[in-house]
């Protein structure tokens, strides 16, 4: 789950991590007032979960109350790479003598944190990674170990900050990593890392990512959560039980367990059709269950065709097979099915669905005959 950067400056705040004093609006009159009690001069920041803000005019510095309410005005509501800004932060503006680059990431390839520090922030981390890799020191942290003092020095002094701040920046990077594990994040950024001209570390911006599986823990995080930023079919499977990502495709998939749900993708692509989603039913999938899925996936107006891949083990067919009669029941599809019902109960469902006669319901008995049916219906139906 991504945060906004206030939200995410306000988790830092929990742990120690120097922040410029803000507050967070989301009417201009509310930004004014912040901005009035603030100070000036102040940033007037769009709080959208993307980075590029600055440079497409969603960070506006005011000097006056009248600026505070020509950019709040401005901002709330502009278009920011595809995302609406609903909410600002106003924050007193800051002094800046150097800007560094800070993160915490899980490496999955590692099973670590990796820790991440460069004197080149304020920029796009991928360019410098690109364009001079040298300038991102960077260290795994065994997890039973921690983060310790010398590992602070040693990235401070590969990364090249200055002398008199290599000891706070580790203390820096030292919370960043207690939020990290702390908070069960997957991303800690901070870009920039700002030196003031006292020699302060500050995290200028936060960019935070919560390990959503681990939500259940942190109840203050979870009502972090900011529904209306969501993909609303994700949103839909996610209150109904099931695992879905929404993709650019117009076939819906269905299958149960997660290799077969991916082989699904991959067949569907061979046969030259692009699938509108990854939905995984899970093993054991029940009637009620299916109806649900059908549900999600017809939900996607970009959706053409759809297509059921089960082979049954734990998962009965004849389960989801009442499960697709119920749905029919329930709803009226506009777009064609392809099934293919194989493994356990599979003669009984299939059975099933040749007794109710489901309009639109085309049933195959291979998985590649199934995908480039779907495919050639998915084509024949939009084009």
């Amino acid at each position: 789950m991504d945060l906004l950067e206030y939200q995410g400056k306000q988790l830092f705040a929990r742990h120690g991590v120097s922040v410029p004093d803000g507050r967070p609006a989301r009417t201009v009159e509310d930004a004014v007032s912040a901005a009035e009690a603030i100070g000036y001069p102040c940033a007037i920041k769009a709080q959208v979960q993307i980075g590029g803000r600055g440079k497409l005019g969603g960070i506006k510095i005011a000097t006056s109350s009248a600026e505070a309410q020509e950019y709040a005005s401005a901002i709330l509501g502009m278009d920011i790479k595809g995302l609406t800004v609903h909410e600002l932060w106003i924050e007193g503006a800051s002094e800046i003598a150097s800007e560094y680059y800070a993160s915490v990431v899980f490496d999955r390839s590692a099973k670590a944190a990796l820790v991440m520090l460069s004197t080149k922030g304020g920029m796009d981390i991928e360019q410098v990674a690109d364009e001079d890799p040298d300038a991102i020191a960077h260290l795994h942290v065994d997890p039973l170990l921690g983060f310790q003092d010398f590992h602070g020095r040693r990235l401070a002094f590969e990364a090249g900050v200055d002398a008199d701040v290599v000891r706070p920046i580790g203390a820096m990077l030292a919370k960043l990593y207690e939020v990290f594990t702390s908070e069960e994040c997957t991303l800690v950024e901070v870009n920039p890392l700002i030196i003031t001209p006292e020699r302060e570390v500050k995290a200028l911006d936060a960019k935070v990512t919560l390990d959503g599986n681990a939500l259940y823990r942190h109840a203050d995080n979870a009502e972090l959560r900011d529904l209306s930023a969501e993909d609303p079919q994700e949103r839909m499977a996610s209150e109904r039980g099931l695992t879905y990502v929404k993709l650019d495709g117009d076939i819906g998939i269905l299958a149960n367990g997660a290799g077969l749900s991916m082989s699904t993708l991959d067949v569907v692509a061979e046969a030259g059709g692009a699938p509108a989603n990854f939905l995984d039913a899970g093993g054991g999938s029940r009637a009620d269950a299916i109806t649900s899925a059908v549900e999600v996936i017809l939900s996607d107006a970009k959706v053409k065709a759809v297509l059921f891949n089960i082979f049954g083990g734990i998962t009965r067919c004849d389960e989801v097979a009442k499960g697709l009669i119920e749905a029919f029941s329930q709803i009226t599809p506009t777009v064609p099915f392809v099934v293919r019902l194989d493994g356990t109960n599979g003669d009984e469902g299939r059975a099933l669905l040749a007794e109710a006669n489901l309009p639109g319901v085309y049933p195959e008995a291979t998985m590649d005959g199934a995908a480039a049916k779907v495919v050639e219906l998915a084509n024949a139906s939009g084009g």
